[in-house]
């Protein structure tokens, strides 16, 4: 027995990086785990069902399908997002609008969604996947910084409006992890060995978050046994937020 034995979690974006890390280790622990992705290619026993989190109706008919395939679902998280770089000059009003689309609307239109089902569960439990970026003025990522700092309000916002229906709501901001985009976003640099480098130094520890680390938080969060917590931002940053390290 653990303490997720009987729950049931949707995970968005969880085909893949940090959302699929988190899907097998939720499964692991005895959860029933619906991933919501464009790439319904997951293995067994987890439950891949097709979800553009852009559009209201593929998030309502994903989490309405997930919810019957599982009868019910408890928990949650919130990991669906793309990146961006530049300044405020590099990006138009389409791309800001696109990601804007994805990293805060998508968590609303799920969530929205979801609510009658968590409202129903005697453990709801919210996580969003933040960012760093929210907290950090990191270079060239104003329109990532810009969206992962409406998800941190929009979590304290949230765990605020439903504590009276006994869902908890937190948020979990990782440092720079070593996923999929981050490998598209190397491969692109001019000198991919020396980029790589530069971003494992940022980070105190010396090396980059991996997508289990980001995983083991967000699983913590959404565990009964965190049933105290709601409305907290947790950094996963290998100390990027808060340490200043003399090189």
């Amino acid at each position: 027995m653990t303490e997720f034995d009987g729950l049931r979690a949707i995970v968005t974006g969880g085909a893949s990086g940090i959302g699929l890390a988190t899907a097998k280790l939720l499964a692991e622990r005895g959860c029933v785990v619906a991933c919501l992705d464009l790439n319904t290619n997951v293995d067994e026993p987890l439950l891949g069902i097709g979800c553009d989190v852009t559009d209201d109706a593929s998030a309502r008919d994903a989490v309405n399908a997930a919810a019957r395939a599982m009868d019910g679902i408890d928990i949650v998280i919130n990991n669906a997002g793309i990146g961006a770089q530049g300044t405020i000059e590099d990006n138009d009003d389409a791309e800001w609008a696109r990601v804007f689309d994805v990293n805060v609307y998508g968590m609303v239109r799920i969530t929205r969604a979801a609510l009658p089902y968590l409202r129903a569960s005697q453990h709801a439990a919210i996580v969003n996947t933040g960012s760093i970026a929210a907290t950090s003025g990191l270079p060239h990522r104003a329109l990532y910084s810009a969206t992962k700092g409406a998800v941190q309000s929009l979590t304290l916002a949230m765990a605020t409006d439903h504590l009276a229906d006994g869902i908890r709501v937190n948020c979990v901001n990782p440092g720079t992890a070593d996923t999929p985009w981050i490998g598209r976003l190397l491969a692109k640099a001019n000198d991919p060995t020396a980029e790589r480098a530069a971003l494992n130094a940022r980070q105190p520890i010396g090396r980059l978050v991996t997508p289990a680390e980001v995983a083991a938080a967000i699983t913590y969060l959404a565990s009964p046994l965190a049933s105290a917590t709601t409305g907290t931002v947790l950094a996963v940053d290998g100390g990027l937020q808060t340490l200043r390290v003399r090189k």
